[in-house]
Formats: structure tokens, C-alpha cells, sequence
């Protein structure tokens, strides 16, 4: 007998069944991973000690503050965007 999870999950992949991917786009989403994650640190070796010497400013802080949050949103946005292109074989 099969689990209420079990039974979504055969539904799901009915209505939409998993692409297998190639070796190649499993490469380079890989590739794609290590160097998003490059670009995220890099970014947040830059800003973060400028959020920590901008401690006795409120304000400023809160602006590289706000600057870093944008700053990883649109390059996690922008790996995923580039991975499903992969995905699809683009």
C-alpha cells in the first residue's frame, strides 16, 4: 500500500515527467554551480567587512546590508535562469 506521498508523487510525475539529463548538461550545471558560488563569495568578501566597518552608522549599514541581499538575489536568480535553460537543452 502506498504512502499519501507515494501517490502525489506518481501523480506529479505523470502530469510532469522528469527529463533525464545528458552527462554534459549534468557538467555543466556543475559548472554553473562552481561559479555562481565563486561570484557569491567574491561579493561577499567585498561587502561584508564594509557592513562591519560601517557598524557606527546605522544607515550605511543597512544599505550594504541591502546592497548584499540584492546583489545575491539576482545572481542566484541569474545561475537559475542560466541551469534551466540547460535543463532544457538550450
Amino acid at each position: 500500500m502506498k504512502s499519501a506521498y507515494e501517490l502525489a508523487m506518481t501523480r506529479l510525475e505523470k502530469q510532469a515527467p522528469t527529463a533525464a539529463l545528458t552527462e554534459a548538461q549534468k557538467r555543466e550545471l556543475a559548472e554553473l554551480d562552481s561559479l555562481y558560488a565563486a561570484k557569491l563569495a567574491e561579493r561577499r568578501l567585498l561587502l561584508e567587512p564594509e557592513i562591519a566597518k560601517a557598524a557606527g552608522n546605522p544607515a550605511e549599514q543597512e544599505a550594504l546590508q541591502k546592497q548584499l541581499r540584492s546583489e545575491v538575489a539576482r545572481l542566484e536568480d541569474e545561475r537559475e535562469t542560466k541551469k534551466e535553460r540547460v535543463r532544457q537543452g538550450r
